[in-house]
């Protein structure tokens, strides 16, 4: 099936949902959890064949197949008093608890039993056993995720722009073998990627099986998101990804047994969502901001000798008292904060659900256990003619070329540069980009120079004022 034919089918889902009464949230929650289980269906067929002794999850009477042709009340019913039940009540072994959690918040949100069974069946005319069906339809999926994350309703705080995601990883390197957590999984983008930068490293079945079962984690609080990122990690190609309900904010994280630290750990914290703030009140750190609490479990969740990239808002690097410097006098006395990619405003413009620019952010890499001693910022630079990054221009795989290049070779230039462990403790811990090409281009300009400027600007005025006198 061609890639429109796909997308044609999917926004028929979407567009009788809407019809149905669903908002963007609503519809795209409900696609997944049905997605999810024709999938899973289909999913636990291959692994018959590989294996004739699995024991199937589901009883008979709950799998896609034995319900999809139900219509109207009767499909309906079923769905929200038996099926949906059923699914959240699952328990007894690792699969059936993670599906029990996955539905254990899912409702059905069609009003129409007949409008329900025509998404069924559009959903039922899409061929999961074709590996190129799958492929294309993880890709159609992703722009619907990217579509729905700038239209509104906190759809934006699970969704990290894909460039951005890849080019971390490219800085982080992992490797077959070491386990990946994102504790804020949101639709795992950087698990997915992650599988995409490792999968052709692949050389033997025992590394394939490593890389299936042992290598991606991902923990989630919310359902939506939950189920949201299951589904696209499956349609991507891990087929059994170890995505979790679990609220990271309320985790202890003054004694981590060793099987909870990991050896790498991409994320995106969640920027100032409520119901994270709540969970803060019994957090290791007294503050409500969870991003600066992102940062803190993330240090504190790394094995010694991990690797973390994670993302940050600017208020977080200049910000200097109370919890603030205590977090990242930690990090740079605990972990080697070697890299600080500064970003311009509007990369997060693509899913800024009020249509602004999204807040200004920073990429921050480091490994524990070595104390830093010095810090290489790169600042990044929106394409030459343009101001910044907006919801039709985002940022691409291209604009962070040259930040990769630099970074190997940790190049000083003028978007470039190093700052001493010192410096920093003088500045009180502030982390901020202050790019010194910049601040001597402001500093040591010639006065002459500025005299022309402020006289070519008057003239300039003059010029304008003698055209509105005109008119007038």
């Amino acid at each position: 099936m061609d890639r429109q034919t796909l997308k044609n089918k999917i926004d028929r889902c979407c567009d009788i949902m809407r019809d149905d009464g669903l908002v963007p949230l609503q519809y795209v929650e409900q696609l997944s959890w049905l997605l999810f289980l024709k999938l899973f269906e289909e999913w636990e067929e291959k692994q018959k064949l590989l294996n004739p002794s699995y024991q199937p999850i589901f009883e008979r009477k709950y799998y896609w197949s034995n319900w999809r042709k139900k219509t109207g009340e009767e499909l309906k019913n079923f769905i929200e008093r038996e099926l949906l039940s059923y699914l959240s009540d699952l328990s007894g072994t690792p699969q059936k608890t993670k599906i029990g959690s996955i539905f254990k918040l899912i409702r059905n949100q069609m009003r129409s039993g007949y409008n329900l069974a025509d998404v069924i069946e559009v959903i039922d005319s899409i061929d999961f056993s074709k590996p190129e069906d799958t492929q294309i339809l993880s890709i159609v999926y992703e722009e619907l995720l990217t579509r729905v994350a700038g239209e509104g309703g906190g759809a934006g705080e699970f969704y990290t722009p894909r460039p951005i995601i890849r080019f971390m990883i490219k800085v982080v390197e992992p490797k077959i073998g070491e386990r990946i957590l994102d504790p804020f999984c949101g639709s795992a983008g950087f698990l997915i990627e992650a599988y995409k930068h490792l999968r052709d490293r692949v050389k033997t079945l025992k590394e394939h099986k490593t890389l299936q079962e042992k290598t991606f984690y991902g923990q989630e609080f919310k359902s939506f998101p939950l189920i949201v990122g299951t589904l696209n990690a499956m349609l991507h190609g891990i087929e059994s990804p170890n995505i979790i309900q679990r609220n990271s904010f309320a985790e202890d994280l003054r004694s981590i047994p060793e099987e909870r630290r990991f050896e790498v750990i991409l994320t995106n914290p969640p920027f100032g969502g409520e119901a994270a703030k709540r969970s803060l009140a019994t957090f290791t750190i007294k503050t409500s901001n969870t991003e600066l609490a992102g940062l803190y479990l993330s240090m504190r969740k790394l094995k010694t000798g991990g690797r973390c990239g994670i993302v940050q808002p600017e208020g977080i690097l200049f910000r200097t008292g109370g919890a603030y410097k205590q977090v990242k006098k930690e990090l740079l006395e605990t972990c080697n904060l070697h890299t600080i990619i500064s970003l311009p405003s509007g990369v997060f413009a693509c899913v800024s659900p009020k249509g602004g620019q999204g807040p200004k952010t920073n990429l921050l890499f480091f490994k524990k256990g070595i104390p830093t001693k010095e810090i290489w910022y790169y600042e990044l630079n929106p394409p030459k003619g343009r101001k910044n990054y907006t919801k039709t221009k985002p940022i691409k795989d291209e604009d962070l070329e040259d930040a990769y290049k630099k970074w190997l070779k940790r190049e000083v230039s003028e978007n470039s540069w190093f700052v001493k462990i010192e410096d920093i403790i003088k500045r009180d811990y502030d982390l901020s980009a202050r790019n010194p090409n910049k601040v001597k281009d402001a500093v040591y300009r010639k006065p002459e120079e500025l005299v022309k400027s402020v006289l070519k600007k008057e003239e300039e005025i003059k010029e304008i004022l003698g055209s509105i006198h005109k008119i007038f």
